[in-house]
């Protein structure tokens, strides 16, 4: 089941720790489309182009039918993006790219300790991470007559819609996006309150 509210990150988040000597920098951005997120990807790990590695994972959207995608950078298969990646789905948090970055020190840490410091440095990252809710809407219209439609923009704010556009001509048309999660309840309602003499009609099906 697709999630239809979630967290994602508020902005940019950055948190660094050094491990044996090694330097690790985690960089967190909100990235809602795939596209973007191999733009931020890129971008931050332009940001160190003397890095021994940028590695990196994402996930777009949240659940089993997730966007996602990781790579370990030039270190040991499944040592550094796989565990990121499994902390991003492990967070609750959306929409959401990481590039944790190394400086090598001197000293290996070998597999076990990779995987503990790449995961480990997202996970300090994501633990005070600002973060907001993001409502996956739906959009879709009404009509309704002049005496209905005071009742009908009281009876809307119960359902946190967003009014995109509203015409008045014989009747009021309303372009609305509810929460998805709504939006059964929402189109009940509004049978309701006009004696079903008014439908919410879908737009994005």
């Amino acid at each position: 089941m697709t999630s239809t509210r979630y967290q994602i990150p508020a902005n940019e988040h950055k948190f660094e720790q050094d491990i044996k000597h090694s330097r690790f920098i985690a960089t967190v951005v909100h990235a809602p489309t795939l596209a973007e997120a191999k733009q931020a990807i890129a971008t931050i790990a332009a940001r160190y182009p003397d890095a021994n590695h940028n590695c990196w994972a994402f996930q777009i959207g949240l659940g089993p039918h997730a966007d996602i995608g990781s790579s370990d950078d030039g270190e040991p298969a499944g040592t550094a993006g796989r565990p990121m990646l499994q902390v991003l789905q492990g967070s609750g948090i959306g929409d959401i790219a990481a590039v944790v970055t190394r400086y090598f020190g001197g000293i290996k840490l070998g597999t076990g300790g990779l995987v503990r410091a790449y995961g480990g440095t997202l996970q300090k990252a994501l633990n005070d991470l600002p973060t907001k809710e993001q409502v996956i809407r739906r959009t879709g219209m009404v009509t309704i007559n002049y005496n209905q439609y005071e009742l009908l923009r009281r009876l809307l704010t119960s359902f946190d819609p967003v009014i995109e556009s509203e015409d008045f001509a014989s009747d009021i048309t309303l372009m609305l996006a509810l929460p998805q999660d709504r939006w059964q309840e929402c189109a009940v309602a509004i049978r309701e309150l006009t004696y079903a003499e008014s439908e919410l009609i879908a737009l994005d099906d």
